[in-house]
């Protein structure tokens, strides 16, 4: 066996999937995934694990896998994480663990995304249920709201004993993971729904349709007795670039187009969720939501360009998925910024107006910044334009809540440990840090059970 390369990962072929909405990657079998494990060198001083926001033992359950103890695999990595069968894909290990794995050094690093998807998904075809509960203490947390952040609280704090209780505010549980995310990268039968269902295993309650700040506040979820409050109500704002026509029929935010497909499966004919895809679609962005919304209007019929105003070497999106999307036939426009949607005598859109770009100096984020050059206009013709530009956090929980203090950009204020400016709120995840990654916001909410517990128990000491 070669250590240095990775064993080969099956996929479907791009000219199939390019109009389902399967999922691509296939995964490992049992004998790809032994023979992966099998080049980790299980260092003495692993330099993978510190790369991981949840704090996974990834050596473990790795030399697992190796040995063929799938089991333990799945049990090793239900110590750490509530969703490893949904990081497993969608989690960016390439700059995270997977960017010290000291093989990466001299060759491809273990692929340890992979390795975890195949140990959640075993656990799963086998209808093993792994992870455990303390005795219950008797005190309540409320979480507030079912995407990565509010999960990983929530089942930190039922494995230390609280009785936890979920408040979402819509119809289905697991916030991006079911309307932002498509099918074809994180299916909701067979990998979303499982683990909110292990989940529940643990003993917590996910009630949907409440909001909170309308149906209910957080005052009043104190009211009913709860100890503590976590909120991981994520970021659903979406974002416009403000220029002329964006108001036209046929543009959509990436948010609304991603929900109407995935949660409210626009792309399913038995459904009656309506839904406008132009034949020729230009997605404005670049990150892993442009590529998500570009594959998605692909696979409804529609020719798409990503209009982008960097080069590809500064893109935010995962590499994985941005070949994908080349793959599939996806177009790309670097170097381009749009100042116009244009609009035909009856209000539609009928095309985009960009700009030429150049990279300049770098910016606050250390990429070059993109400058406009003067008289480079041009027009790329279009029906549909989808707005892929970031989200911020609904302002609705902190306009209802007397104290809680939200910065510049409409995130809530919380320290380190998630603690927020009202005592006994905490807060995690894009909520407050704005559009993220699954993986940052699960280690909020994990960092964040930590300090609520301590709180909790501090508070309750301190009545005694």
């Amino acid at each position: 066996m070669d250590r240095f390369t990775r064993i080969p990962i099956s996929e479907q072929p791009a000219d199939i999937r390019r109009s389902n909405f399967n999922e691509v990657c296939l995964g490992y079998t049992e004998e790809e995934a032994v023979k992966e494990a099998q080049r980790c060198l299980r260092c003495k001083n692993p330099q993978c694990r510190p790369g991981c926001p949840v704090n996974i033992n990834i050596p473990e359950f790795v030399g697992f896998i190796a040995d063929r103890k799938f089991r333990e695999a799945a049990e090793s990595l239900a110590v750490y994480t509530s969703l490893p069968a949904v990081c497993g894909r969608v989690c960016p290990q390439e700059i995270q663990c997977e960017a010290t794995c000291i093989l990466g050094k001299k060759g491809e690093p273990v692929a340890i995304g992979k390795l975890e998807r195949f140990a959640a998904d075993w656990a799963e075809r086998n209808d093993i249920h792994v992870g455990e509960c303390a005795l219950k203490n008797g005190r309540k947390v409320a979480i507030i709201g079912s995407g990565p952040a509010g999960v990983s609280c929530a089942g930190e704090m039922a494995k230390k004993g609280y009785t936890v209780k979920i408040f979402e505010a819509l119809h289905e549980p697991g916030g991006v993971l079911v309307y932002g995310i498509p099918e074809f990268r994180l299916p909701l039968d067979g990998v979303v729904r499982p683990e909110l269902d292990n989940l529940r295993n643990l003993g917590v309650e996910i009630e949907t349709n409440v909001i909170v700040g309308k149906t209910i506040t957080i005052e009043q979820i104190f009211d009913e007795g709860y100890h503590a409050i976590f909120i991981g109500s994520g970021a659903g704002l979406p974002m416009f670039m403000n220029i002329p026509g964006e108001n036209l029929n046929g543009v959509f935010s990436a948010n609304e187009f991603l929900t109407r497909t995935n949660l409210m499966k626009a792309y399913d004919k038995s459904y009656a969720t309506p839904i406008k895809v132009g034949k020729k679609t230009v997605v404005v962005g670049g990150g892993n939501v442009a590529m998500d919304a570009a594959r998605t209007a692909l696979r409804l019929g529609s020719d798409v360009t990503v209009v982008y105003r960097r080069t590809q070497d500064e893109l935010p999106a995962r590499v994985e998925e941005v070949h994908h999307a080349i793959d599939e036939g996806i177009k790309f426009e670097f170097l381009t910024n749009p100042v116009e949607v244009l609009g035909d005598e009856n209000g539609w859109v009928r095309g985009i107006k960009c700009i030429k770009m150049e990279l300049g100096e770098p910016d606050a984020s250390g990429r070059r910044r993109p400058i406009a050059i003067e008289d480079s206009e041009f027009e790329i013709e279009a029906d549909g334009v989808i707005m892929a530009l970031g989200t911020s956090p609904n302002p609705l929980i902190a306009s209802t809540t007397e104290g809680l203090e939200t910065n510049k950009w409409k995130c809530l204020v919380a320290d380190d440990d998630g603690k927020t400016t009202v005592e006994g709120v905490f807060a995690g995840g894009d909520a407050v840090t704005g559009a993220a990654t699954v993986i940052l916001a699960m280690g909020a909410g994990k960092n964040a059970a930590a300090a609520m517990d301590e709180y909790i128990r501090t508070k309750c000491a301190q009545r005694l």
